[in-house]
């Protein structure tokens, strides 16, 4: 087997110490733009690939990131958010030689012991928060523990009032996207529309619903039916029982993410609805499921790849420069599709 390169290897066939190896390797200054070209070109030639317990030590930095998830995996599995979003992340790091440690727990007090080791082991240079609250506690938390942080979206108030920002946010607006889908059941006649959210202590949660209940009241029209789940599609699909049974039932529904619209599509065909001249349904996410169910999926847009490559490259600029500018990305849209009609007179 072919012996490793070692830095001592790349410092004697440069002429250099071991010392500027090291700081020609990891962009520091104090070396000649000639010596680190020399260098750099030797690093090559050997195949030389430095070792990160040995950079950790030499640079202070772990090279690793964090994403805490404080959801049951059965409901993290079925969600297609995370798993494109990871993906993001895992593009942009890996570009920069990064790691990503992923820890999944099932409750907010084993979330914030997760934090705290991640802190004592300084096993990473920051973490990405996601399923922001209202007085998110877990802020003031990160902040005890001198964690950098980037959040997806900005912090709230349990009162919707913008809330202190100790970290960069990278957001994406995913009130355009309700208001279109509503706004395209509304032309399409429905008068009765049911919303299916995700748990109200999450700020999405509560801001796409007030997005809903504002756009059904300035047309005039009732907003009572709003049932809470916890995004999973066995509640998604008991939520569409529930709705179905009532007297005067909704002729269309939207639901807050795709799993649990697919699951009412399933509720709706079992009853022998037809979808959508008895039921119109929206999901939300548009994973690529969305497209290939019967009938194919009217679902909001919101890019998870793309928000986790610019949440990756935010944090990354933060842990390496000590700062970071917020980023907003283009905001949500609706992808109409045949699971939308018009209301049957």
């Amino acid at each position: 087997m072919k012996r490793k390169a070692t830095i001592n290897d790349v410092a004697r066939e440069a002429g250099v110490s071991k010392g500027l190896v090291s700081f020609a390797l990891n962009d520091r200054p104090g070396v000649s733009t000639e010596t680190r070209d020399r260098i750099l070109t030797v690093a090559r030639e050997l195949d030389y690939q430095p070792s990160v317990s040995a950079r950790s030590l030499s640079t202070r930095s772990s090279y690793a990131v964090g994403l805490v998830i404080a959801r049951d995996p059965d409901i993290l599995g079925a969600d297609p958010f995370f798993p494109s979003f990871i993906a993001g992340v895992e593009r942009a790091l890996l570009t920069e030689g990064q790691a990503l440690v992923l820890s999944v727990v099932g409750d907010d007090e084993h979330e914030a012991a997760a934090y705290q080791r991640l802190a004592a082991d300084a096993r990473v240079d920051g973490v990405f928060l996601t399923d922001l609250r209202h007085d998110d506690p877990r802020i003031p938390l990160l902040q005890r523990l001198g964690m950098p942080a980037v959040t997806l979206g900005h912090p709230e108030t349990s009162g919707s009032e913008p809330a202190d920002a100790p970290y960069p946010a990278v957001s994406l607006d995913d009130t355009p996207g309700v208001v279109a889908a509503v706004q395209h059941l509304i032309d399409l006649g429905h008068r009765r529309i049911a919303h299916v959210i995700g748990p109200r202590r999450m700020l999405h949660a509560t801001r796409r619903n007030a997005a809903f209940v504002d756009t059904l009241r300035a047309a005039g029209l009732p907003t009572d039916l709003v049932v809470e789940t916890d995004f999973t599609a066995a509640q998604g699909a008991s939520a569409t029982e529930h709705l179905l049974d009532l007297a005067d039932r909704p002729t269309a529904i939207v639901f807050g993410n795709d799993p649990m619209a697919i699951a009412a599509i399933g509720v709706a065909h079992e009853r022998g609805l037809r979808l959508p001249d008895d039921l119109s349904i929206t999901g939300f996410d548009d994973s690529e499921l969305a497209r290939f169910v019967y009938p194919s999926l009217t679902s909001v847009r919101t890019d998870p790849l793309l928000w986790g490559e610019a949440a990756a490259r935010t944090l990354l600029r933060l842990t390496t420069t000590g700062h970071a500018d917020d980023v907003d990305l283009e905001p949500a849209r609706v992808i109409t599709r045949a699971s939308t009609g018009p209301v049957r007179a």
